[in-house]
């Protein structure tokens, strides 16, 4: 067998024991911070997807493919993305801020949260934390549907168990 073969072979086991191991590690993660499946799927696909993108170029370095060629379609590709991405930008902010928030958020789902920003801060309880945002159900029954990367942004309040969330009262002109 020829050495870009046996390569080609290694690389492919690399790949597989890689996704394995990254999705034990992730769904060990999840079960340790209590997050839902949904994100764990959502994570592990982001994850495998850049080991793909690596083990492509590793692929095209293996098999001698013209690196010239090869960077001019990068490269093309990359303007294509880079366009779609600008001009989405705060799409990329979100999934960024989704990965984020997996690993280093103290807040899950099931926990009273105040999102302090103003007049503008929201009280509620999160029913959902997704790849861009976060599902807020308030206290009047309504659903709101906070981007992550905002979420990253402003500061957030855990509040207790079970808050008396204080509505403004008007008062009576006599």
């Amino acid at each position: 067998m020829s050495a870009p073969l046996i390569l080609t072979i290694l690389l492919l086991i690399a790949i597989f024991i890689s996704l394995k191991v990254l999705n034990f590690s992730l769904n060990k993660i999840g079960k340790f911070k209590k997050v839902s499946e949904k994100r764990i799927y959502y994570i592990n696909k982001t994850f495998s997807l850049l080991i793909f993108i690596v083990a492509l170029f590793i692929l095209a370095f293996i098999w001698s493919v013209s690196l010239s060629g090869l960077l001019i379609f990068a490269s093309s590709i990359f303007a294509v993305i880079g366009v779609a991405l600008f001009a989405q930008w705060s799409i990329l902010s979100n999934v960024t801020a989704s990965i984020i928030i997996f690993f280093t958020f103290p807040s899950r789902v099931g926990d009273k949260i105040r999102v302090i920003d103003g007049e503008n801060s929201i009280d509620g309880e999160i029913i959902e934390i997704s790849l861009f945002q976060i599902e807020i159900l308030d206290s009047e029954g309504n659903i709101i549907f906070y981007p992550n990367n905002l979420f990253m942004q402003k500061p957030i309040k855990k509040l207790k168990d079970n808050p008396t969330i204080a509505i403004p009262q008007e008062e009576d002109d006599i």
